[in-house]
């Protein structure tokens, strides 16, 4: 009896994880690489690509620290997103819908930025190219967070995690072409030509946009719903002029509604779930600071360095990013993410082995590097997921634009003091540090994982 009940459980258990891997095959998953891909490739080019193209002209090393605040515009994006998640684009909007129509927008601002920085010269028109450059850095934003808004409305909650590991794989792919590919076409070339090539390539996601279809989402009729109670509080004011009540009316529902729909949803459990968004990554970020210094004093060659840890080190972060995605589907995305939380920080007690190598090799490199690669791919990918089931389809891009936010400031604040640990104390005891930045998270999700009732879709 034991043997037949067994059986049909064994095959029911084999036709859930192909039914995992299956989702990677559905056409929005797969056209979410290619977004992902438009996604990643502008950003070193107002970045690191950048810098190098201003430093083999010339260009001071303070000008080009000033230039770093291009990026400011990515750490803005909660600024822009209530403005996505409530105007369609004229005209545009009608023919695709509002999520691919400002993606198609923003898509254009990165070609013609990114051509007219391939035809400004930084010699004599630096300040020119800044602008050109801020165009890029602001059209990046903006399709970011349209990008975001369309991968969480496009599929079911279920799919999230593919949908996340694609997106990684597709942002990670073009982060190399961006910035290992740049290097290659301006030794071949020029600078200038590189990045009329990288402007080109944002034709694939131009593309990749008016192949999909725009989700079946009732945002309008879902935002209705969520404000009535501003629209009778502004109605017991009829001493307000009419200007005043629309602005109040928009500035309520873009902007406060979004705080007080997540806090109305999850109750208490809303202040350890953004506790958990902003400590998740706390520990990869940390390591991240210190990793290229301990690369270099444990005798690392800078090509092998980037042998091992960018090439070698991709095809292990898309390997977990994969893995990630079927765990989301096979466990569901709380359960993924807690997943994610154990193996993340675990992943960097291996950096404490190699530090406590006397003779560090290659081998030992490429062991750590798969370890914490796929760690963290699957972590990420199951974290996307997650921050990706925290939203409403009525504010998915102001929502999902502060979690994305809030997920890096904590990493980025206790980093800062990894170089003082390092000195005071060595960098064994500072890798131990930063996997015990993950244990709090774990204990958090573990609680959430307990607590949170049955019936909500990140069980």
């Amino acid at each position: 009896m034991s043997g037949h009940a067994g059986a049909p459980s064994a095959q029911a258990g084999k036709r859930d994880w192909r039914a995992a891997l299956f989702t990677y095959t559905r056409p929005r998953v797969v056209g979410m690489g290619f977004l992902g891909f438009s996604s990643g490739l502008p950003f070193l080019l107002v970045f690191s690509t950048l810098s190098a193209w201003l430093a083999t002209v010339g260009v001071s090393k303070t000008t080009i620290g000033l230039f770093s605040w291009l990026g400011l515009t990515y750490s803005f994006k909660f600024l822009l997103a209530p403005f996505i998640d409530r105007f369609r684009v004229p005209g545009l909007g009608r023919w695709l819908g509002k999520r691919r129509s400002w993606m198609l927008i923003a898509q254009a601002g990165l070609m013609f930025g990114l051509f007219s920085m391939a035809g400004t010269d930084p010699v004599e028109a630096l300040s020119t190219l800044a602008w050109f450059g801020l165009l890029v850095a602001f059209a990046s934003s903006i399709q970011d967070i349209a990008i975001d808004a369309w991968r969480i409305e496009a599929v079911a909650t279920d799919q999230q995690g593919a949908m996340a590991a694609t997106y990684l794989a597709g942002y990670r792919i073009a982060m190399l072409v961006a910035g290992a590919g740049s290097f290659y076409i301006a030794a071949g070339a020029s600078w200038p030509t590189a990045y009329v090539v990288m402007a080109a390539l944002v034709g694939i996601g131009m593309i990749t946009v008016l192949l999909l279809g725009e989700p079946d989402v009732d945002a309008e009729g879902e935002m209705a719903v969520r404000e009535q109670w501003a629209v009778d509080w502004l109605a017991a004011r009829t001493h307000q002029p009419a200007w005043l009540q629309r602005t109040q009316r928009w500035i309520i529902g873009a902007v406060i509604c979004p705080f007080w729909d997540f806090l109305a949803r999850y109750g208490r459990a809303a202040l350890v779930i953004l506790a958990v968004v902003g400590l998740y990554r706390a520990c990869e970020i940390t390591l991240a600071v210190m990793s290229n210094p301990f690369y270099l004093d444990a005798g690392y060659s800078p090509e092998q360095i980037a042998s091992v840890t960018k090439i070698f080190g991709l095809i292990m972060v898309l390997a977990g990013a994969a893995l990630g995605g079927v765990l989301v589907a096979r466990i569901g995305v709380l359960r993924a993410a807690l997943v994610g939380a154990v193996i993340s920080p675990a992943s960097n007690l291996v950096f404490v082995w190699l530090s406590l190598q006397s003779a560090p090799g290659i081998v030992d490199l490429a062991a750590t590097i798969s370890i914490e690669n796929l760690a963290n791919g699957m972590a990420m990918t199951a974290f996307i997921a997650y921050l990706s089931s925290l939203t409403n389809v009525a504010y998915t891009a102001t929502q999902y634009a502060l979690f994305s936010s809030l997920m890096t400031l904590p990493g980025k604040f206790v980093g800062g003091f990894s170089g003082w640990v390092v000195e005071r104390f060595g960098y064994g005891w500072f890798f131990f540090d930063t996997a015990l930045i993950g244990l709090p998270v774990i204990i958090l999700l573990t609680g959430l994982v307990i607590f949170q009732p049955r019936n909500k879709d990140t069980t």
